[in-house]
């Protein structure tokens, strides 16, 4: 028997996870491949003005640097999922961990926008690999009464590293110059790579993935995203553009609808518990994402400077951040639907809070009510994401974990072509509010989904 065919039948199974030892180091390893995407992220998105100066390029053209990344994730997020549950979810995170580390490498070393935007694109792939089975490891490495809370700490992680990226990319590009934004992933990405040894062997198994279905599935997501993309200035071509990728969906489900562990998780989304956690997951990133780009237009208007606009706005992810450590241990004993409907109501009523602010109120009063959204948020997306785990076998968690991380996405391009179309339909001075509205909508409607799973929910 080879050494790999040991680990495998040495495999913990979802019933007990790990011994603690081990299990500390799993569960550090994945957290800190989250921090290093999520963070990578904020960072790059701060720096966006200093690398079109640094490039000698166009403010709209830098922006590829963002869109090559978001475009490699959705289009990889289902195939990785669905790799994690053939070749092991170790071997795939690993993998992704690899993958993003040399690509960020290779992104610090970039002379060009075009050899950037190559090198995120990868790196974009390796952080959907780490993303599409990053709980899946979690599940496997934690008792089942211990799920909740491993995925509060999760949720604490990237909330925190959310608020912590602005400020951590501020920092950097004060004494010195943007690459090192890249080279700072390095160590952060060997250590968890040295950590991987810790992770939870899985077996893989199940069908061959089929090459036609991946094309499909990265072309559906391609057209969405570039239809996104040409919406404000040709919205004739965005809508063909939609149209193909409707058709691209329809040949894929049509192709994988006869397959036990279709790419795209028809079998999990047959279940009325994954797929309204799925539904309200959208709708509440959403929501989420139409306020946090409103936001800055909002208090701008309100005369606050760029310095306090972002103090302002880091009440929410450090909200989000204590919601998420709190619920998570206690999610695994109270009803998940009545805990997502609490938290959609509570973000929707901090939304409509801010929207309904009077233009000539103290900014300073904004903060109790951001303060609500991010505890309205964090409360919502622990137990949310649990019952989505919880509805997948442990043989479908890569699946569950693709999914999850495709509605956080969809979700997130929803409400930002929301506000696009609002800026191009609106005034500016009238579309903060309108959007913030919209987002409060939004989160009520994720509630009122979750609280119709009852009480089994």
């Amino acid at each position: 028997m080879t050494a790999a065919a040991a680990g495998e039948s040495a495999a913990p199974d979802a019933a007990s996870g790990l011994q603690p030892r081990r299990r500390a180091v799993a569960v550090a390893a994945v957290l800190s491949s989250m921090a290093l995407v999520v963070l990578d992220a904020g960072v790059v998105n701060l720096a966006l003005p200093t690398i079109a100066g640094a490039l000698q390029i166009p403010a709209g053209a830098v922006v590829l640097v963002v869109t090559a990344y978001q475009a490699a994730v959705l289009m990889a997020l289902l195939p990785c999922g669905a790799l994690g549950e053939r070749l092991g979810y170790r071997r795939v995170f690993a993998s992704g961990v690899a993958l993003f580390t040399a690509a960020s490498l290779l992104c610090a070393l970039a002379p060009s926008l075009t050899w950037l935007v190559a090198a995120r694109f990868l790196q974009g792939l390796g952080g959907a690999a780490i993303m599409s089975v990053g709980v899946a490891l979690l599940r496997f490495s934690v008792p089942p009464d211990r799920l909740g809370s491993a995925i509060g700490w999760n949720a604490m992680t990237i909330a925190l590293c959310s608020a912590a990226g602005p400020a951590v990319g501020a920092l950097v590009l004060t004494l010195g110059d943007w690459p090192w934004l890249f080279a700072l992933n390095l160590p952060l990405g060997l250590g968890v790579l040295l950590a991987t040894r810790a992770l939870p062997l899985t077996r893989g198994g199940g069908q061959a993935i089929d090459g036609v279905s991946v094309l499909l599935n990265a072309a559906l997501f391609a057209l969405l995203i570039a239809g996104a993309e040409c919406l404000p200035v040709l919205p004739g071509l965005a809508v063909a553009l939609w149209l193909a990728a409707i058709l691209a969906l329809v040949a894929l489900v049509r192709r994988e609808r006869s397959r036990t562990a279709p790419l795209i998780p028809l079998d999990l989304l047959a279940q009325r518990s994954f797929a309204t956690a799925v539904i309200a997951s959208v709708c509440c990133f959403a929501g989420q994402t139409a306020a946090l780009i409103a936001l800055p237009f909002l208090l701008h208007d309100a005369g606050l400077s760029a310095l306090e606009t972002g103090l302002q706005m880091t009440v929410w992810p450090l909200a989000v951040a204590v919601a998420a450590g709190v619920v998570g241990c206690f999610a695994d004993r109270t009803p998940m639907a009545w805990l997502c409907a609490a938290g959609g109501a509570c973000l929707a009523a901090g939304l409509a809070g801010v929207a309904l602010q009077a233009p000539d109120a103290d900014s300073r009063s904004l903060a109790p009510l951001l303060a609500l959204c991010g505890l309205g948020f964090g409360l919502f997306q622990t137990p949310n994401n649990r019952t989505l785990f919880m509805a997948a076998s442990p043989e479908r968690s890569g699946a569950a974990g693709g999914m999850q991380g495709t509605a956080r996405l969809t979700g997130q391009t929803t409400g930002a072509v929301l506000v696009t179309l609002l800026f191009a339909t609106t005034s500016v001075e009238a579309t903060p509010r309108i959007a913030l509205v919209a987002g409060a909508a939004l989160a009520l409607t994720a509630a009122l989904v979750s609280a119709s799973r009852g009480r089994s929910g």
